[in-house]
């Protein structure tokens, strides 16, 4: 039996307190662990260094009823944070200090005829006996060469440092959520707009 996460998206107003505007669950999101653990720190196994908005805990002020209702007590990780915030992100920023120790990049030729990322992967087994081949030992992709680069099958497969855009891009399926995020600050202002979740 697995998490599931709910929050909501909320707007403050003149006087200061915080309304819910739309539920979280209105955008059926399901269970993307990986995205979940590069916004808030909680759910994937990737190993994320610095999640975007890491569990800061339910605010003190958010909106009813979820100032009852998030806080049972199997609800957990929480999290917020401002449209402001989300606004800032830099979507292609390094959330580790290092390539991940076994997923790759691959590189595939695009409509330009130039390489480009197509998407990031575990390693296979073919890929690193390629690679041992290549190196002259047995590496994970963390452990190549500096430049080190396998091309089999058509692709290139490097070492890849993950961005937040690899597993929870913004034209994603959160797109919906930014999108009314984005829509409630050009009302409210990118201060008054704010995301608060938690998982149970």
């Amino acid at each position: 039996m697995g998490a599931d996460i709910d929050g909501v998206i909320e707007t403050r107003e003149s006087g200061g307190g915080w309304e819910t505007e739309v539920d979280l669950l209105d955008f059926g999101l399901g269970r993307e662990r990986d995205a979940w653990e590069f916004l808030f720190g909680f759910g994937g196994g990737v190993g994320v260094e610095r999640p975007l908005f890491d569990q800061r805990g339910l605010p003190d002020d958010v909106s009813k009823p979820f100032a009852e209702t998030g806080r049972e007590g199997w609800q957990h990780s929480h999290s917020y944070a401002l449209w402001a915030e989300v606004a800032a992100v830099d979507w292609d920023g390094p959330v580790c200090d290092g390539p991940d120790y076994s997923r790759v990049g691959v590189w595939r030729l695009g409509p330009d005829c130039q390489l480009a990322l197509d998407e990031v992967v575990p390693a296979s087994i073919e890929v690193l006996d390629a690679a041992e081949e290549l190196f002259g030992e047995d590496l994970m992709p963390s452990e190549w060469p500096p430049g080190g680069e396998v091309r089999l099958n058509g692709a290139v497969y490097r070492p890849v440092i993950l961005t937040p855009r690899m597993f929870a891009p913004p034209d994603g399926s959160w797109r919906p959520v930014w999108a009314a995020m984005r829509e409630l600050a050009a009302v409210h202002g990118d201060e008054n707009v704010r995301l608060v979740v938690w998982f149970g």
